[in-house]
């Protein structure tokens, strides 16, 4: 699975939504994320921003050490070919592209009107919410 911006921007503005839940579910080893380079840069900036270290609390060092321990459970994808543009938002095209290229699942967001371009390639996307119900079905 691919794990959009928004879905660890959310995890750490909040301990009680979706999207932390399935951090802890990646970091239990529950499912595999996938990454590139591009969409980890990308992780990067928006944690990093002003107003979401604010938010939760937390330091530039901080937000490091999370995406090292992140890398550790993820497996990486090389871009081999790039699909731009597809996406409505340019920038949601990294992810698109880590999710065609990694052979994805799922890709995860709550921006699921953003990756309409998915149905195309047979990419589900879903919501933070629904993918985390999915995995405790599949666990009764």
């Amino acid at each position: 699975m691919v794990l959009d911006t928004n879905v660890l921007v959310a995890a750490s503005r909040s301990r009680r939504g979706a999207s932390f839940a399935l951090l802890r579910l990646l970091r239990a080893g529950r499912f595999t994320a996938l990454v590139s380079v591009p969409l980890m840069l990308e992780y990067e900036a928006a944690l990093k921003r002003p107003e979401h270290l604010a938010v939760g609390g937390r330091t530039e060092a901080m937000t490091d050490a999370f995406l090292d321990a992140l890398s550790l459970c993820c497996e990486p994808v090389d871009l081999y070919y790039l699909w731009r543009p597809r996406a409505r938002d340019a920038a949601d095209d990294m992810v698109l592209e880590t999710a065609l290229n990694g052979r994805a699942d799922r890709l995860v967001t709550f921006n699921t009107g953003d990756f309409t371009a998915a149905a195309r390639f047979g990419l589900a996307v879903v919501d933070p919410r629904e993918l985390l119900q999915q995995l405790q079905e599949r666990q009764s």
